[in-house]
């Protein structure tokens, strides 16, 4: 519906935030014309907290987004919550200032599946070969996770004891973590927990 739809407010608009504002907003929209449930708000963190899920618009050419940092084990243990991901190619008609949002890719990721890429997967080798609690502090060392030592040691025995499942994101460390979804659009539908909801090709 929103592919086929010609919008005039997002003319010429580069600002991705404003795009993602515009869809999240006309998404929640269309959900509360046939469903009940409690939207979220930017003290809640995410779009639907009852549901734990956060809606993430953002765009083909650079799929990312940044998101709340609670604690170095989000990246490790998933963000806590699940992701619906819209990835839009925009276009502008410029003979009739309008724009059309053509939206590519729709992925639901579940939330155990919501850990970094190569954090998860150096973490579950080490376990695979044997290595013990300080062969993991020594890997998150060396990965620069935002930890202390002791952090860092609580975190590595919690690993032992269970072990994380393979996550599909990439999180750069930052203020906010900074999300990169390309995995995600690559694997949807391949891995359990990627789910494909949409896709135009």
């Amino acid at each position: 519906m929103e592919s086929q739809h010609k919008e005039s407010s997002l003319y010429g608009v580069t600002d991705g935030k404003a795009v993602g504002t515009y869809l999240e907003q006309k998404f929640k929209a269309y959900l509360q014309e046939k469903y009940d449930f409690v939207a979220g708000s930017s003290a809640s963190g995410i779009d639907f907290p009852d549901l734990l899920v956060d809606m993430k618009v953002t765009s083909i050419k650079q799929p990312q987004s940044s998101c709340p940092y609670k604690s170095a084990r989000q990246k490790i243990f998933g963000l806590g919550y699940s992701l619906i991901i819209f990835v839009y190619n925009k276009i502008d008609n410029n003979s009739e200032q309008v724009t059309q949002l053509n939206i590519l890719h729709t992925i639901y990721v579940d939330a155990e599946r919501t850990a970094d890429f190569q954090m998860t997967r150096g973490i579950n080798n080490i376990i695979e070969n044997e290595g013990n609690e300080d062969d993991i502090i020594a890997f998150m060392l060396d990965r620069n996770l935002p930890v202390d030592e002791i952090e860092a040691a609580n975190l590595a025995q919690e690993v032992i004891n269970n072990p994380p499942k393979q996550g599909f994101l990439t999180i750069s460390n930052a203020l906010q973590w900074r999300l990169q979804y390309r995995r995600f659009i690559s694997l949807a539908g391949q891995e359990e927990g990627l789910i494909d909801i949409y896709r135009t090709n």
